[in-house]
């Protein structure tokens, strides 16, 4: 063999690799320019990815940091205008910046007062923002104006209340006066958990509480310049709430129980009086979507709106000759949906409809086509644009999740030809929309089975069988029946429409209840893992948006998130940020408590969020299989794994539980009493100062994670470290 035949091997192969990775270049580039008509749709992706990077710091950024991120990447763009590659990644990097640009801005602009600890009981006055009647009692949002040991900026701008007693008729825009105890809005239970101080930040809401006997009406102050500045904005919120509340009250005077409650859900969107039976029983039956109000009750409000007033408007043959009336007949339905998104309180979901039904109208008005994916992609931006701290919210990811996939799945459909059908008998349209039905509604809990997992890890098995008669019922019985008892309202005839739609609702409980109590109907899964979900989220955009063959592609990412609840490595220990409630969970998926009697809301999320299967009282039956546990008036000792673990309840057994014990959970502060000897300690004041915590055993040794180390150190979040 020649000397010089190696080199000149080696030389070759690093050729050969330099053009496959220049052959991949020019492939990739060639697939963009071919899609250059689908660039549009990355748009609100990459804007909301810049959102999702400023949510997932660990401390606030610096307001510098997004803007200097956008034009940097605005030079970059101008310099790479000639490389399509290059210019989309670049272009995908600007508005990516400008997403981060945006959460940091309107971060600052809600910022407001908070609660430090809690308050109370004391006594408090202020206004009615908002009242919603529970299935015990009512809760209302009220602007502070007096606190009984806080100064006027030290008042929060929002708090809300919960009452059972109420002298004389509760309304927003009321003055009252009542006795409270308040406190902050409350951390994530355990890490990862969802992070209701985040939500109530971003409404303004200071302070959370229950009032201590009854709330009493006080007459308005006579202030007209504190009138005059609370401005337009606030006035129109409380006249729709105060309109909000009357149709509601109608609405419970025609329709008494769980029936009434669901119609004021569909009508109003408020959902407190529905009680948590009923609420069980509709998620178990899949049929969960239909009380949040979304696409599906804006489309069929507007739709019949539209459909009624061109059919009305079409009797008249000289109109329907000379007048454009389907124009007149989209005009009166875009008000009337306005006026429905104005009074469900322009939820998230309510927004994106709104959006989308605004702009199918429209392309109604310029004769254009309405339904496609830039629709969406407009109305995903525009929701981002003006709420970017939707985009961490359930409710926005879901909504989106089946719209992206059903416009997607009609676009490819469209494709093919769907026109060229022909005409049918109405036997087969009968069977087409009951196809329909089921395709729609089997792609729709495809899509969003996913972020059912993540959020609130469960799955309704026959979610489909309840919505082959549900949303027909609510499309042909319920939403009609609703939008002609509105229509009646003003006229005192509304008992014309809604009682039909209570007849409907009994009918759809019935369903769900049936569907609810199948075997099995409703399966607990393991949390997915957030890198699983984005695994998953990215997949299915990457199918939905392209066209090419390459959207196939997506496919492999879907299928590895879909797998990645197999990798859930749930807690063996769970702690409470306040220090009152203790958890171990044991091989067999049980969870062991000292109290069941503590928080509902804490015990759920933490069986939910440690895949556990029941919850059980470690003080009464057998201990925990797997594992020993032992305890005394002074703690708990529990061992699993080769560790130990001890609980201590007393001060006075801490030098016992140091010396034998791996880990030692004190719900007493140590910092008098130092304990060398486990290798994790967790006291009092690490849970003043990390919020709750999760502990994972092992022959490795114990590992632990804190509320602080998920959330972070941001203007939500209110850990002593926190800089301000």
């Amino acid at each position: 063999m020649e000397t010089g035949a190696v080199p000149r091997r080696g030389k070759t192969a690093g050729e050969d690799g330099l053009h496959a990775v220049r052959w991949l270049y020019e492939r990739a580039g060639d697939a963009l320019a071919a899609e250059r008509q689908r660039w549009l749709l990355w748009l609100p992706v990459c804007f909301g990815l810049g959102i999702a990077g400023y949510f997932s710091a660990a401390t606030e950024p610096p307001l510098w940091a997004g803007p200097l991120g956008a034009l940097a990447s605005l030079l970059a763009l101008a310099v790479c205008r000639r490389f399509p590659l290059r210019r989309f990644v670049i272009a995908a990097v600007l508005v990516t910046a400008l997403g981060f640009a945006v959460a940091q801005v309107r971060s600052a602009l809600v910022e407001a007062p908070r609660l430090k600890g809690n308050w109370g009981p004391a006594t408090l006055s202020g206004q009615v923002l908002s009242v919603e009647q529970r299935a015990r009692g009512w809760r209302f949002l009220l602007r502070p104006e007096a606190m009984a040991g806080l100064s006027a900026t030290e008042l929060p701008a929002v708090v809300r209340v919960t009452a059972h007693r109420i002298e004389g008729e509760l309304r927003p825009g009321s003055w009252v006066e009542l006795r409270a105890r308040l406190r902050a809005p409350s951390a994530p239970t355990m890490p990862g958990a969802f992070d209701f101080a985040r939500k109530a930040y971003f409404e303004r809401i200071g302070g959370i509480g229950f009032a201590l006997g009854p709330v009493s009406l006080q007459p308005a102050p006579q202030d007209p310049a504190a009138e005059g500045a609370r401005g337009l904005p606030e006035r129109w919120s409380l006249f729709w709430a105060a309109a909000r509340q009357t149709i509601a009250e109608g609405v419970s005077a025609l329709l008494p129980g769980q029936s009434g409650a669901v119609a004021v859900a569909l009508i109003t969107g408020q959902r407190g009086a529905i009680t948590e039976e009923t609420r069980e029983a509709m998620r178990a039956a899949g049929l969960a979507h239909l009380l949040a109000i979304s696409g599906l009750h804006m489309g069929l409000v507007s739709g019949i709106l539209f459909y009624v007033l061109r059919a009305a408007l079409a009797l008249s043959p000289g109109l329907a000759l000379f007048h454009p009336i389907k124009k007149w007949a989209a005009v009166a339905a875009g008000l009337g949906a306005f006026v429905y998104l104005c009074l469900v309180g322009a939820t998230i979901p309510a927004q994106r409809a709104f959006i989308m039904v605004g702009i199918v109208l429209l392309a109604v008005l310029l004769d254009r086509r309405a339904i496609s994916l830039r629709l969406v992609a407009w109305a995903a931006l525009l929701v981002l644009l003006f709420s970017p701290e939707s985009l961490v919210s359930a409710s926005f990811q879901l909504s989106f999740a089946a719209v992206v996939a059903l416009v997607a799945s009609y676009e490819a459909w469209d494709r093919r030809g769907r026109a060229a059908a022909g005409e049918r008998g109405w036997t087969q349209r009968l069977a087409i929309y009951v196809l329909g039905i089921a395709l729609t509604s089997l792609i729709a809990i495809l899509a969003t089975s996913a972020f059912a997992a993540f959020h609130f890890q469960r799955l309704a098995v026959f979610g489909l069988l309840a919505n082959l008669i549900a949303v027909p019922l609510t499309a042909f019985v319920i939403m009609p029946a609703a939008v002609l008892g509105l229509a009646l309202m003003p006229f005192g005839l509304e008992a014309l429409g809604f009682l039909p739609m209570g007849w409907g609702i009994e009918l759809l409980l019935a369903v769900a209840t049936t569907v609810a109590g199948l075997p099995a109907a409703l399966v607990q899964v393991p949390p997915m893992p957030l890198w699983g979900l984005s695994l998953v989220v990215f997949g299915g955009l990457w199918l939905c948006l392209w066209q090419g063959r390459w959207r196939f592609w997506g496919i492999l990412p879907i299928l590895l998130g879909a797998c990645s609840p197999a990798a859930f490595d749930p807690p063996d220990l769970l702690v409470s940020g306040d220090g009152r409630l203790v958890a171990l969970r044991d091989a067999e998926r049980r969870l062991w408590l000292a109290d069941l009697r503590a928080s509902r809301f804490v015990i759920d999320s933490w069986r939910r969020g440690s895949f556990s299967a029941e919850v059980r009282n470690w003080n009464s039956g057998p201990a925990p299989p797997g594992g020993a546990l032992t305890c005394d008036p002074q703690g708990c000792l529990y061992r699993r794994a080769g560790a130990v673990a001890a609980i201590s309840l007393d001060p006075r057994g801490i030098g016992d539980d140091c010396a034998r014990a791996d880990v030692l959970v004190s719900l007493e502060p140590l910092r008098r009493q130092p304990c060398r000897g486990p290798a994790l300690v967790i006291d009092r004041f690490d849970l003043w100062r990390r919020g709750g915590h999760a502990v994972w055993l092992g022959p490795e040794g114990p590992r632990a994670t804190s509320v602080r180390e998920v959330q972070g150190l941001r203007p939500w979040s209110s850990f002593p470290e926190e800089k301000r």
